[in-house]
């Protein structure tokens, strides 16, 4: 069973950092692409970026381009989100989300995962 377990959420003031982790476990053989995405009350969840297994082809959204930084640590099958500057409208659950080859026995599959979330208040 595979599982994606996020960490570093919190509340943080106008201005402030703060780095969230999400870490994969189980029986996993390969993963591929991994992101963060997010969702504030009223509003659908949005991709805030994303990262190819080789750590290239990064993509970001607009509203956090110069602020926020994915990166990946494919050993510990962990990715992390750096995120400065963080304002009010940054105020999310945020997610991780990862495509992951798993193994049960001989048999292969190939899913996308989504970790629980992480609660990330921006506020003064």
């Amino acid at each position: 069973q595979v599982q994606l377990v996020e960490s570093g959420g919190g509340l943080v003031q106008p201005g402030g950092s703060l780095r969230l982790s999400c870490a994969a476990s189980g029986s996993i053989l390969s993963i591929n692409a991994m992101g963060w995405y997010r969702q504030a009350p009223g509003k659908e969840r949005e991709l805030v970026a994303d990262i190819k297994k080789s750590g290239g082809n990064i993509n970001y959204a607009d509203s956090v381009k110069g602020r926020f930084t994915i990166s990946r640590d494919n050993a510990k099958k962990t990715v992390y989100l750096e995120m400065n500057s963080l304002q009010p409208e940054d105020t999310a659950v945020y997610y991780c989300k990862a495509s992951i080859t798993s193994f049960t026995g001989f048999y292969q599959y190939s899913n996308d995962y989504w970790g629980r979330g992480t609660q990330v208040t921006v506020s003064s």
